[in-house]
């Protein structure tokens, strides 16, 4: 089974702090984990900057709803049962999102075919994730 950490992290945006979700896979940040998966894809277009450039997902873009990361989302880019895990570091998670399947049974919480919202860059490398789904929830709960 993979590991899921969450944090809260503060995050600023122009004048602004926000509490953002942090999100580590087994000890690596996600943002991390997508950088190297979409290196080559960003060097290809001359662009290597794009390459996992993410920031977390502010509390409020998701109004602090759990159920957004349990199968029920509240961010959405595709509009097909996507998760938005992460978004632009100007502040607008619509401007550069990392989407995500959410499966949900009932031991186990899967993450699968990761998306970037304004590439079709192949990123079947990262994950499958699989988390145990009481120490997720315990993740989830942490947060409050």
């Amino acid at each position: 089974m993979d590991r899921l950490a969450l944090d809260v992290v503060q995050i600023q945006y122009g004048q602004h702090t926000y509490r953002a979700l942090g999100i580590l896979i087994n000890g690596e940040r996600i943002e991390d984990l997508a950088r190297v998966v979409e290196k080559p894809h960003a060097v290809a277009e001359n662009n290597p900057k794009l390459a996992g450039d993410y920031a977390p997902l502010a509390l409020s873009d998701i109004d602090s709803d759990r159920n957004h990361f349990l199968g029920h989302p509240v961010a959405t880019w595709f509009e097909d049962g996507d998760t938005v895990l992460m978004g632009c570091p100007c502040g607008e998670w619509g401007c550069w999102p990392l989407t995500v399947r959410v499966e949900v049974n009932s031991s186990t919480v899967r993450w699968h075919g990761f998306r970037n919202g304004h590439r079709e860059w192949d990123l079947s490398a990262l994950g499958p994730f699989e988390f145990d789904r009481p120490e997720y929830e315990a993740a989830l709960k942490a947060l409050a």
